[in-house]
């Protein structure tokens, strides 16, 4: 039998379990003031959008490198994804195989995204940003927590 109170005065428990993250597309900022570690390459990253159309789709892409495994999943911003990919302490390489799942997203191009991440040969970590490149040029900036989206002027 299970019983459950119907929100007394005074009754401040969490309504949800604090040791299981739910996946979302575009998750929320987390409310907890404990600080991820942005010193290592493994773990969830999400991009820093620079100019409107990174969030087109209404999602903001994610990645998650499992570094044990050399396997990552995501979003590109429109569909899920995942694949391999190799590493050193400064090169990165993703396997030309990334599968995704096919949803169409009118106004996002998910195709220069993917060849973007395709492009990548190293990154740096620093600030605890993430910052894929190829050779010495940027291609994309990640963070480990959400960042707002792009405010798009309206005339």
């Amino acid at each position: 039998m299970v019983l459950s109170c119907n929100g007394s005065p005074g009754n401040n428990l969490p309504t949800t379990d604090s040791t299981i993250q739910a996946k979302k597309d575009t998750p929320v900022a987390q409310a907890s003031p404990a600080q991820k570690d942005t010193t290592r390459l493994g773990g969830v990253w999400f991009l820093q959008p620079v100019i409107a159309s990174d969030t087109a789709a209404g999602k903001i892409p994610r990645l998650h490198l499992d570094l044990s495994t050399k396997r990552f999943t995501g979003n590109t911003g429109c569909n899920n994804m995942n694949g391999t990919f190799d590493f050193t302490d400064t090169t990165i390489q993703f396997n030309q195989r990334i599968v995704t799942t096919k949803m169409a997203c009118i106004g996002y191009n998910e195709k220069a995204f993917i060849e973007n991440l395709l492009l990548a040969n190293s990154y740096k970590l620093q600030n605890g940003i993430l910052t894929l490149m190829f050779n010495q040029t940027e291609l994309s900036r990640w963070t480990r927590k959400v960042a707002t989206r792009p405010v798009i002027n309206k005339a």
